[in-house]
């Protein structure tokens, strides 16, 4: 994983650490029109402490249910959760600053439960906010950012962005991990970018928006610094048959559609809900 700001200064710490058609005179079919890319920007995007992250909402979310925010189990303020760790439904009172469009901070959010984290198959924390969706538009015309349902595609068009930094980064879906290995952590089914994604420390929990259609696809947490094999901040891929592969300066981001199933009426996380894969405690 990639170091989150705090950790590059202390080298102690993980990763951180997104044509009208022409008229003719006969009747005949139409051309398709071309999708036009959607202008990503930073609103709704968070910074925090050592990561970055964003207020999501799932398609069946309420205005009035409390918001969330996604961000990676490894930026937990409580420490990374080993493998095999599951942490749901604990106290939190962890902060976030909400930026705009121009990645101007416009408040300060605050959280009241960590409502699901880990890194076992995935690398995810979901934060339950004290406010909701409809409170947050009305005090600072943000509105949350759609977790797409469905799993990305490869070379679909991305962009992640970081609320930490302030900045972006573009460029395409090259493929899928069947396993990536790090250190103790294993992730199943990781979106691999193409190497104009060249993410760096702090950017880790930023998320990652298919640029047609606007919603978030993944979430952004890792890379191969160094070109280690399957060791700390040097992810390896490991295929269907046990074989291993490097690819230095690649990074990865983790699937989101999973967690759709999940939320519950409430944005309650709900692990026993139908099609829930995520792992439980």
């Amino acid at each position: 994983m990639k170091k989150p700001f705090v950790g590059i200064l202390l080298g102690l710490s993980l990763a951180g650490m997104s044509a009208a058609p022409a008229l003719a005179s006969a009747p005949q079919e139409a051309p398709a029109k071309a999708v036009a890319p959607t202008a990503v920007d930073f609103a709704g995007t968070v910074a925090l402490s050592n990561c970055s992250g964003s207020v999501v909402r799932a398609p069946s979310s309420l205005p009035t249910d409390p918001a969330l925010v996604l961000s990676n189990g490894h930026c937990l303020e409580t420490g990374m959760p080993t493998a095999g760790q599951v942490i749901k439904d604990r106290a939190s009172s962890r902060t976030f600053s909400l930026l705009n469009s121009a990645a101007t901070k416009v408040g300060t959010l605050q959280a009241n439960r960590i409502a699901y984290a880990t890194m076992t198959d995935t690398d995810i924390s979901i934060y339950r906010l004290t406010k909701t969706y409809q409170q947050i538009q009305s005090q600072y015309g943000i509105g949350a950012l759609t977790l797409n349902d469905v799993r990305p595609t490869q070379g679909s068009a991305i962009t992640v962005v970081s609320g930490y930094w302030k900045r972006t980064y573009s460029c395409n879906v090259d493929g899928f991990a069947y396993r990536l290995k790090e250190g103790e952590w294993t992730w199943k089914d990781s979106v691999r970018y193409t190497s104009s994604c060249n993410t760096i420390g702090g950017t880790s929990g930023s998320p990652v928006i298919d640029t047609t259609t606007g919603k978030v696809v993944a979430v952004n947490n890792t890379g191969n610094e160094s070109g280690g094999s399957c060791t700390l901040n040097n992810p390896c891929e490991v295929d269907q048959n046990g074989a291993v592969t490097v690819r230095q300066g690649i990074n990865y981001a983790q699937h989101t559609y999973t967690i759709v199933p999940c939320i519950a009426p409430g944005n309650v996380i709900d692990l026993n809900r139908a099609g829930c894969a995520l792992p439980k405690p």
